[in-house]
C-alpha cells in the first residue's frame, strides 16, 4: 500500500457479495474460499509524501480471513 490508514474507517457500505464480486475467482485462489464481499468507507490516510487526506477506501473482506487489497479510490476535498 503507498498509504496508511489513520484512525478508524467510517460510512462503510457493502458495495457487493459473493459471486457479484468481479474478483471472487482471484481472491479464493490467493487468499482462500470465504464469503468475499467488496466494501467502501471514508478514512483519514497519511499517503507516502507525509500529507494527511480524507480519502475514499475501497477493500475486499471475507470472514475469517479478513481485510484485503485496500486501495484509495479518490482523495476527497479535506
Amino acid at each position: 500500500m503507498d498509504f496508511e490508514i489513520i484512525g478508524q474507517i467510517r460510512d462503510i457500505e457493502t458495495i457487493a457479495v459473493g459471486r457479484a464480486v468481479r474478483e471472487v475467482v482471484r481472491l479464493r485462489k490467493r487468499y482462500g474460499r470465504g464469503r468475499w464481499r467488496k466494501l467502501k468507507g471514508v478514512a483519514t490516510v497519511r499517503l507516502r509524501d507525509d500529507t494527511v487526506h480524507t480519502a475514499e477506501v475501497h477493500w475486499y473482506e471475507a470472514h475469517g480471513i479478513g481485510r484485503r487489497e485496500m486501495k484509495i479510490k479518490f482523495p476527497l476535498l479535506d
